[in-house]
């Protein structure tokens, strides 16, 4: 019995590092098992902030690969900024009172002549390539995966053009993602994005969504059916780490101007100067790309001589980290659009035996799945007394060497599961 074809799109693939690489890249590993033949379609040229050599070897000899090249802006605009295109290629932005005229304008320009996106010049030569790769091999499925969002009008255009099946993949929300106000946007461009949302929920066959929140809100634009599936974590043969000596607590990933728990700072501070023995033993470790302005607000807070900042890592060694650390920080920025945001690295945090911290908006997806699982303690802003208290008995129970996590449900967040679950929607009737 031969297997069923499937076109998976994405911008993202191996060698790129980073959260946006991981959920297609485990999909398309699992999806064999369920007698799915994925085939993967991405740029040939890609220009990827971040690179993570280790994750090629997720990859399948087997699996087809196509490529076509792209053409991007962010390489050009290098000219005018080197540091600052790479920084916004990586989605961080500085604050509005300390941007520079380059990065307004570079902004601009992003936001108003690139719309949906800056990849949006490889829609035209992808169609054209996809329109006959499909009819020459018979494919009955494709699969679009964003942001970035332009991929889906490839979707989109295939879908009009052949008879496949298109399922559009929301990995992020559209014209709800919190950098949209961020980019200078016009109201004519505004309405552009969304009558190209529109138009992608209204067209999709079924359309997939990471959390309930995002679902909730595509389901007042199309009645188009929408799945939720989230995120999860993979299985690791690796050897647990040994526990950190110190009460570390560690942020992994991206912590961007606008994500600045400054709560969290000054309880730490005031745990520091109210007990000795706290002092002695707090480190702060940093895994990731992490903002200036959070770095300046760190040390107005005098923990500098306690944080320690690693920068961008392997997935691999990021997963060490999770492991070996007391603590695991989770930080969302405090808005009704990040509620539905639901981080990829929650899943292996929650895997790692470690309890989280998490700060964030209240009545948030990542709050509803910390509590379903067991995984740890979810906060808002606003609940200072609450977070010291939770950071003390954390250290209270470091002190007696019994501080874990005692996790429960989270079988059905493996990569292998959830795959099962994209799997049964790729059977047409």
């Amino acid at each position: 019995m031969s297997k069923t074809k499937v076109l998976i799109i994405t911008y993202y693939w191996p060698p790129a590092g980073g959260p946006g690489v991981q959920r297609w890249l485990k999909f398309v590993k699992y999806l064999p098992e369920f007698d799915i033949e994925p085939i993967v379609y991405i740029p040939s040229n890609p220009n990827y902030p971040i690179v993570d050599e280790s994750l090629i070897q997720d990859i399948s000899e087997d699996l087809t690969i196509l490529k076509q090249p792209i053409k991007e802006p962010y390489k050009f605009a290098g000219f005018l900024s080197k540091k600052k295109s790479k920084t916004i290629s990586k989605g961080i932005i500085s604050e509005k009172k300390k941007q520079t005229i380059v990065e307004k304008l570079m902004l601009f320009v992003r936001g108003n002549f690139f719309i949906p996106d800056a990849r949006k010049k490889w829609i035209k030569p992808s169609v054209q390539y996809l329109d006959t790769y499909i009819q020459d091999y018979d494919i009955k499925t494709v699969i679009t995966t964003g942001p970035p969002h332009s991929l889906h009008l490839i979707g989109l255009a295939l879908q009009k053009s052949t008879s496949v099946k298109w399922i559009s993949d929301f990995r992020d929300p559209w014209t709800t993602i919190g950098y949209h106000k961020q980019l200078k946007l016009t109201l004519l461009a505004k309405n552009k994005h969304k009558v190209l949302e529109k138009k992608v929920l209204q067209a999709s066959d079924i359309i997939i969504v990471t959390s309930e929140v995002t679902k909730n809100e595509f389901s007042k634009i199309t009645n188009k059916p929408i799945e939720v599936i989230t995120n999860g974590y993979d299985v690791s043969s690796d050897k647990i780490p040994e526990l950190d000596r110190k009460f570390t607590l560690a942020h992994i990933g991206s912590l961007l101007s606008r994500r600045n728990p400054e709560i969290l700072w000054q309880v730490l501070k005031e745990l520091v100067d109210e007990n000795e023995n706290f002092a002695q033993d707090l480190e702060l470790h940093f895994v990731g790309s992490i903002s200036e302005d959070v770095l300046k607000s760190i040390k107005s807070y005098g923990l500098s001589n306690y944080t320690y900042n690693h920068s961008y890592v392997t997935h691999n060694e990021a997963i060490k980290f999770q492991k070996k650390s007391q603590i695991l920080l989770l930080i969302e920025i405090d808005s009704e659009e990040t509620k539905c945001i639901i981080p990829g690295k929650l899943f292996e945090y929650m895997v790692s035996n470690r309890p989280i911290i998490a700060i964030g908006p209240k009545d948030s997806d990542v709050e509803s799945l910390i509590k379903e699982t067991n995984t740890g303690n979810y906060l808002n802003y606003h609940n200072h007394d609450a977070l010291k208290n939770v950071i003390l008995n954390h250290y209270k129970s470091f002190v007696n060497g019994d501080l874990k996590s005692n996790a429960i449900g989270l079988q059905k967040y493996s990569r292998k599961a959830l795959t099962e679950k994209l799997s049964k929607l790729l059977q047409w009737e």
